[in-house]
């Protein structure tokens, strides 16, 4: 079984407004990503032989718990990302960048796409990286594909993380689990191997065993399960960094911003869902939600504002076919998310398999009560009546029943968004989520 690390977990504020799951909908053997064609790119080597031999003599040093020769301790740490779609792991990888202790590990950051969206970020942020050896990637979704682009790449890939000199490779989506695993192997690279997604996935299951010397799961809920071939026994849990101290936010006013664009009485209550419209997050369950409560209470005023991908045609449908126009309300992208969360009196997260579950953490900091499905990575965040309520899952009657309840509960809701933010701050810190990855290096390098 895996040990558990009750760490601490975060989301940059770049992402928060395209995406808070870890995974894109598509999904795949390896996490996700489209199939891809293979294109060499040609990158420079600013590290020359004798730099490249100190790296590697304190990379063994640092094995065997001594300091580097030449008074360096400090290991090269690969982080290879794909650059071109935001996601939790890019951003998770950023934020533990920012915080690795730069005398023990240095990052190497690599981007295959370094002009893509990843890319920019890594550009606002002031965190250097470089392109990586090869402009394309395995895709993660089709095992006979990617596993031609390794029989034309791991050479490449194997010879330039031995030219400089990496220590560890940190793969984080199942692109990257594809495309560096084996070659961060026969390099002679500890391979720590971050998994965010489906613990059904093929990589996890049939791959990670063999190559990775450590996995890490974002939840208990998406790590690999015990069995003959597993990477269990090589698995710790740590959940993702979120900023815990940012400045807070007058949810009164972002309220009432909220409630004057959308007309709507300053004693509405506002109902919210933020998230991507696709199946696995459950907006037309919402929509139903909602139509169930202006059944049971016709007379009650609710404006139920949904934030995401306003584009899917059959969420609009759903709230035509309810008769509801007047009370949700398809918000599209918002950016920054935090005023926007914090201007509703409850959210709902119906959302099923959830590996971990961002916003549940967004709308804890943002003192934001939580309704959430009992799915997924969900029962790991959310202590049932204390800090948030979890229905079962796919039941709208259900959380029709709860959200009406809390709504006329003002002190229930008061209760339960402050020990939420007190959770949620305790637990999901960005400070000690690197310290916790930096302990599995240590562990690594000395086995």
């Amino acid at each position: 079984m895996c040990e558990i690390v009750r760490r601490s977990a975060s989301v940059n504020r770049s992402f928060r407004h395209c995406a808070d799951n870890e995974t894109s909908a598509g999904g795949g053997p390896y996490d996700n990503g489209p199939a891809r064609q293979s294109r060499r790119r040609e990158v420079d080597m600013p590290f020359s032989r004798s730099s490249c031999d100190d790296r590697q003599s304190s990379i063994a040093a640092c094995r065997s718990g001594r300091s580097a020769g030449n008074g360096t301790s400090s290991v090269l740490v690969c982080f290879p990302l794909p650059g071109d779609r935001l996601g939790g792991s890019s951003i998770s990888a950023l934020n533990l960048i920012r915080h690795l202790d730069r005398q023990r590990y240095e990052p190497l950051v690599l981007m295959h796409k370094a002009d893509g969206a990843v890319a920019r970020l890594f550009e606002d942020e002031g965190v250097p990286f470089e392109p990586a050896p090869l402009a394309d990637c395995a895709s993660g979704a089709d095992p006979t594909g990617d596993l031609r682009f390794a029989l034309r790449n791991t050479g490449l890939l194997v010879r330039y993380l031995r030219r400089r000199g990496v220590g560890i490779v940190h793969t984080n989506d199942g692109r990257m689990h594809a495309t560096w695993a084996i070659p961060s192997r026969l390099a002679g690279a500890r391979l720590l191997w971050h998994h965010r997604g489906d613990p059904r996935a093929a990589g996890l299951r049939f791959l990670a065993p063999w190559v990775a010397d450590r996995v890490i799961s974002v939840s208990k809920f998406s790590a690999p399960r015990p069995g003959l071939i597993s990477a269990a026994r090589k698995c710790t849990v740590i959940y993702n960094p979120f900023a815990t101290d940012a400045e807070p936010v007058d949810r009164a006013s972002s309220r009432q911003t909220l409630l004057d664009q959308l007309g709507s009485s300053p004693t509405a209550h506002v109902v919210g869902f933020v998230g991507n419209f696709y199946g696995r997050k459950r907006p037309l369950l919402f929509v139903e939600t909602i139509a169930r409560m202006a059944a049971r209470e016709p007379d009650r005023e609710i404006t139920a504002p949904m934030f995401g991908d306003a584009r899917t045609p059959e969420v609009a449908a759903a709230i035509e076919r309810h008769g509801l126009r007047d009370r949700v309300h398809l918000m599209g992208f918002r950016y920054p998310p935090e005023p926007w969360i914090a201007a509703c009196d409850v959210l709902l997260v119906p959302a099923v398999e959830e590996p971990f579950g961002r916003t549940l953490i967004e709308a804890m900091l943002l003192g934001t009560p939580l309704i959430a499905a009992n799915s997924g990575g969900f029962p790991e965040i959310i202590r049932h009546g204390e800090t948030g309520y979890l229905v079962p899952a796919d039941d709208a009657d259900a959380f029709a029943e709860r959200t009406l309840a809390l709504l006329d509960d003002p002190a229930a809701r008061a209760s339960i968004a402050a020990r939420g933010r007190q959770d949620a701050v305790s637990r999901f810190g960005m400070q000690r989520h690197a310290q916790s990855i930096m302990q599995i290096y240590d562990s690594i390098l000395t086995h």
